[in-house]
């Protein structure tokens, strides 16, 4: 069947607040003198259920730190970096090219509604998309589970078959999978070294696939 619809990841993938949670975190970590566990922190991306970097930090000086003070300082820098950073290269175009094809455009997250509707609104592109469904929260209908794919297809009257999902992280690629929905995983520098053989196909550069190739791919 024809595709209809393009489903978004929004944390890594449309804009990549990643490495601004990695930098952010890292930079945390460094300040009491240890390193930031990379593999660790590419469990809980994507997803709710993930390792708590407080924790991991506890566990490394042995010993229980300020946590608000902690979690106030790094969220500052967050928001300081995170301030002026663009959408990920080539994810303009996209927008561009599955509104003059009538694609039916949602951003799937496991983020809060808040969040992802803030950086729309500051990135001028909200207009591309209607619908953004998130977990607000939920860690039962979080990433990796397929809940919020099969809700989304519900709320856009699309089948799985009828869809493509967008994903930098291995839970994203297992919720869009899980769910029967043709999946192109599109990782960004933190997830670069994450398994992402589940997906359908693998870019590292929206620029250099348009989105007519994808829609190829996914007929194929």
């Amino acid at each position: 069947m024809a595709v209809r619809a393009l489903l978004l990841d929004f944390d890594g993938t449309m804009v990549d607040t990643e490495s601004v949670d990695w930098r952010s975190w890292e930079e945390v970590f460094a300040q009491h003198g240890v390193e930031l566990p990379r593999e660790r922190f590419l469990l809980r991306i994507g997803t709710l259920n993930g390792p708590d970097e407080l924790d991991e930090l506890d566990a490394l000086l042995e010993s229980p730190v300020d946590r608000d003070a902690v979690q106030a300082g790094r969220r500052a820098r967050e928001h300081e970096l995170i301030a002026e950073e663009p959408l990920r290269p080539g994810v303009d175009r996209l927008l561009e090219e599955a509104a003059e094809l009538g694609l039916k455009v949602a951003i799937v997250s496991s983020s809060t509604r808040d969040w992802v509707h803030s950086h729309l609104e500051r990135l001028a592109i909200d207009h591309h998309v209607v619908l953004v469904h998130c977990a607000d929260g939920d860690r039962d209908r979080c990433k990796p589970s397929p809940v919020l794919y099969l809700e989304a297809l519900d709320h856009l009257g699309v089948r799985a078959d009828e869809a493509i999902a967008l994903e930098d992280s291995t839970n994203g690629v297992a919720a869009a999978k899980a769910a029967g929905i043709f999946t192109v995983a599109f990782p960004n520098p933190v997830t670069s070294g994450s398994d992402l053989s589940a997906a359908d196909l693998l870019v590292h550069s929206l620029e250099e696939v348009p989105l007519r190739s994808l829609l190829e791919r996914a007929a194929a």
